[in-house]
């Protein structure tokens, strides 16, 4: 078929296909407003797998799971989060808020949270979960770029559940040190991951880690690393040609 013939079938199918769109769009919102009306009278969350898995199957590797985080992974890692600090607590990738809810449980104050989150349907339905939070639509891995206009002090915390492991080694040490340069002295970077390593390849200098238990009732296991800035500059000490301007 020559170029004016495929143009002129193209311009035949464009109006069928954006109705289609909008009418799946509307049909999207709708079933999202009827699980949350669901939800609200419950006080459960039973749909947060299926979310999940159909973001997962759309973009497995931004996801990095294909269920929410257990609630142990998730007490874990609000463990670490101490809810007396002072200043704001950011969540990266916090996917439907499993991490989240962790945080509020241990008395984190709603109102403190900073959520970070790339897929537009979980900023929906985190929004509507937790309405006093800050809610930021925008990749993660941007991060100094992104918080510019909502961090208007040290962060108390950050806590991840990106899935690091899945990025280059480039990227892992530029995310976790912009996150440590937007921390206090001695807050926490939480940081997640089903791997049997720490997500960051070689050491930072002037920077303490620690590592949790293996968590076996997690599916499927996982280990949560907690890096925490000890000096005012830090230097990074790792493998191959990884310079990364601080």
């Amino acid at each position: 078929m020559s170029l004016p013939g495929l143009r002129l079938l193209e311009k035949k199918f464009e109006a069928p296909i954006r109705l289609f769109e909008l009418k799946r769009s509307a049909l999207e919102k709708q079933i999202e407003r009827q699980l949350r009306e669901f939800e609200q009278k419950r006080y459960i969350h039973l749909d947060d797998d299926l979310r999940f898995i159909r973001s997962w199957l759309a973009k497995p590797l931004a996801i990095g799971a294909v269920a929410p985080s257990s609630k142990v992974l998730a007490r874990t890692m609000a463990q670490y989060v101490d809810p007396d600090s002072e200043g704001p607590i950011v969540e990266l990738g916090p996917g439907t808020g499993p991490v989240t809810q962790a945080l509020v449980q241990k008395g984190v104050d709603p109102s403190r949270l900073v959520l970070i989150e790339f897929n537009a349907a979980f900023c929906r339905l985190l929004r509507a979960r937790y309405p006093q939070a800050t809610v930021v639509q925008g990749d993660a891995y941007s991060l100094r770029r992104l918080l510019a206009h909502f961090l208007y002090q040290p962060a108390a915390a950050i806590v991840s559940g990106l899935p690091l492991m899945t990025k280059p080694a480039r990227t892992r040490v530029r995310l976790i040190t912009d996150a440590l340069s937007l921390l206090a002295p001695g807050a926490p970077f939480v940081q997640f991951t089903y791997a049997v390593v720490s997500p960051l390849p070689g050491r930072l200098v002037g920077v303490r880690s620690e590592a949790s238990e293996r968590i076996w009732l997690n599916m499927p296991p996982a280990r949560v690393w907690v890096y925490r800035r000890q000096a005012s500059s830090i230097r990074y000490r790792g493998a191959g040609r990884i310079q990364p301007d601080f």
